[in-house]
């Protein structure tokens, strides 16, 4: 890769963060285009990503994890996200929001390896890989109702994204699932679950990812009491039998 080219994406980095009220120092827009190189090296190897073109991964990996900014005010804070697969948004959250202290969970150990490598290569500092499964995370003393904010774009409905995921938030703190643009009726489906796991429902957003049509919807679940103590259930539950 020559320097001219190397550039011209960091350019077309931030040209596209501009867009989005995201403006990128050079260093970021220099962390995002070392995080999409190794992403496509890496992905040769381990299943990361199906999306592999640079322009495509900018938006919709880069930028789509973190337009959660435009919904709700990431302040300083830890912050983890659950089943974060190749790193999304937490790392891309990370890197435009420094402050953040963050861990990364994900249950296979293929990921988290090339997680540890990520972090090293772009040098990023109070953020860590996990491996586990976040039934079995979220009953450890030093994990559970300890994070202001808790993020995911895991493919589950509410429902069991909220057992997988309110456990871990403090009283106070948020969870915000990254959904498509139909969550009504999940919304609707997921209020009993989201009340007995302590939280609620505070706000739906909609927006949509700059120079795509692809729409985005957030939901953010506001913590008000403690997560009894029988949630989440045992491996796997949450999926096949979601609360109601």
């Amino acid at each position: 890769m020559n320097s001219t080219n190397a550039g011209n994406r960091e350019q077309y980095i931030r040209n596209c963060f501009d867009q989005a009220g995201l403006p990128l120092s050079e260093r970021q827009a220099e962390q995002f285009l070392i995080y999409y190189d190794l992403l496509i090296e890496k992905n040769r190897v381990v299943n990361l990503t199906a999306i592999t073109e640079f322009e495509d991964v900018v938006k919709k990996h880069f930028l789509d994890s973190v337009l959660v900014w435009k919904t709700f005010p990431l302040t300083p804070g830890r912050l983890i996200d659950i089943g974060t697969g190749a790193g999304f948004p937490g790392i891309p959250l990370k890197i435009v929001f420094p402050e953040l202290q963050v861990v990364l969970l994900d249950s296979l150990n293929k990921r988290i390896a090339f997680l540890d490598t990520l972090i090293e290569k772009l040098e990023l500092t109070s953020v860590s890989a996990v491996h586990g499964r976040a039934e079995d995370l979220a009953s450890d003393s030093f994990y559970r109702e300890k994070f202001d904010f808790c993020v995911s774009r895991a493919v589950a409905n509410l429902s069991s994204l909220s057992e997988y995921c309110l456990p871990f938030v403090k009283r106070g703190g948020v969870f915000i699932a990254y959904k498509s643009v139909e969550i009504d009726q999940e919304c609707q489906d997921a209020k009993k679950a989201i009340f007995l796991l302590g939280g609620v429902l505070e706000s739906r957003e909609k927006t949509r990812i700059p120079g795509t049509d692809i729409e985005r919807s957030f939901i953010v679940v506001r913590k008000e009491r403690g997560t009894p103590a029988k949630y989440p259930r045992k491996a796997g539950t949450p999926t096949k039998s979601p609360l109601k």
